[in-house]
């Protein structure tokens, strides 16, 4: 007997779950429990199969937007960064829409540059539009302003003993400061300067804290400390003082971002110091501002669109009552012509 080819819809019209289930000889609950993935120990795989094979021959896609009253979900995520200033930030949306997309999750980009702080509400109800937030810990205050706290949240870069999110994500900056100061101890530095960044977050914190904790374990070296605002002008101005400053010169500057070591490698040529024969320096995240830089710079590699997609995924856990991946993505450490050996 000749195979029946499945029923399609007339004309125009799109494909409904009714079509999908009379192609496939079962009914319309059945239909669903399939493509809402819940079948199993409910219809039989070969039923199962059936139905999906109808689906396909007949251009099925399930309405969203109404699958979507019915869960009580709008399937819309926000994003919040400080700002877009740099591609680090824009590598981050990359891998949380990437991730959301596969999931039918679209996600909302809310930037909220320092200095301008979070915008009104982009949403008329935040907590009625949105089914989470993924937010940088570099942008918490935005979190307030929205209420996008009181919605399920996943924080980036944030301190996991203390943070607001029911799930955090994090770079090992740690390690990738760690990776900096025994790459420069092996070169033979003992006497470092630190250009930290001046923001109130704690990945900054964790970055001080380590470089100077990594430094204390090696006899002999001295660490002087000085701030500015992650912009180049800021960090030219703060490494012209420091290195201009009594007493011997430092031999190493670690930034706390690529960023602040293009203001140094300005400060350092204003004061007639060669890089790397005169003065070693040392970035974090690899920009494509690295390799602009001549020499080109030594820097910790950061994978913002794996972040991103973490974050996402993290979300995604939270969001399905699952426990989300644990441990921190690590970093690596690319070495580059601003360091050599002190002297050389």
């Amino acid at each position: 007997m000749k195979e029946q080819a499945p029923t399609v819809a007339p004309g125009n019209a799109r494909p409904t779950s009714r079509d999908v289930a009379q192609a496939a000889g079962v009914s319309q609950a059945a239909v669903s429990l399939v493509l809402g993935d819940k079948w199993r120990g409910r219809v039989s795989a070969a039923t199962a199969e059936r139905v999906r094979q109808a689906a396909r021959e007949l251009g099925y896609r399930p309405n969203l937007a109404a699958r979507n009253l019915r869960l009580g979900r709008t399937r819309t995520v926000l994003l919040v960064v400080p700002a877009l200033t740099t591609e680090f930030f824009a590598g981050v949306y990359t891998g949380a829409a990437r991730v959301a997309a596969r999931h039918g999750f679209g996600v909302v980009l809310y930037p909220s540059p320092e200095g301008i702080g979070p915008a009104r509400d982009p949403f008329h109800s935040a907590q009625a539009a949105l089914d989470g937030v993924i937010a940088s810990s570099m942008a918490a205050d935005a979190l307030t302003a929205i209420h996008g706290d009181q919605l399920p949240l996943v924080m980036l870069d944030s301190d996991p003993h203390g943070s607001l999110g029911a799930a955090t994500v994090n770079l090992d900056i740690a390690d990738g400061v760690r990776q900096v100061a025994d790459h420069l101890l092996a070169l033979g530095h003992r006497r470092f300067l630190h250009l930290a960044a001046d923001v109130p977050s704690w990945t900054f914190r964790i970055r001080e804290r380590e470089l100077a904790a990594r430094l204390a374990e090696t006899p002999g070296t001295t660490l002087r400390t000085t701030r500015a605002p992650i912009s180049i002008e800021d960090a030219l101005t703060a490494a012209e003082t420091a290195l201009a400053a009594p007493g011997p010169r430092p031999t190493a500057l670690v930034c706390d971002d690529d960023k602040l070591a293009a203001g140094a490698y300005k400060a350092a040529r204003r004061l007639g110091l060669r890089i790397p024969d005169d003065l070693s320096v040392t970035g974090l995240d690899d920009l494509a501002l690295a390799t602009a830089l001549d020499p080109e710079l030594t820097t910790v590699r950061l994978d913002a669109e794996l972040f991103g997609e973490r974050g996402m995924q993290a979300l995604l856990a939270v969001l399905e009552g699952h426990p989300p991946e644990q441990g921190d993505i690590p970093v690596q450490l690319v070495v580059r012509g601003s360091t050599a050996p002190p002297g050389a």
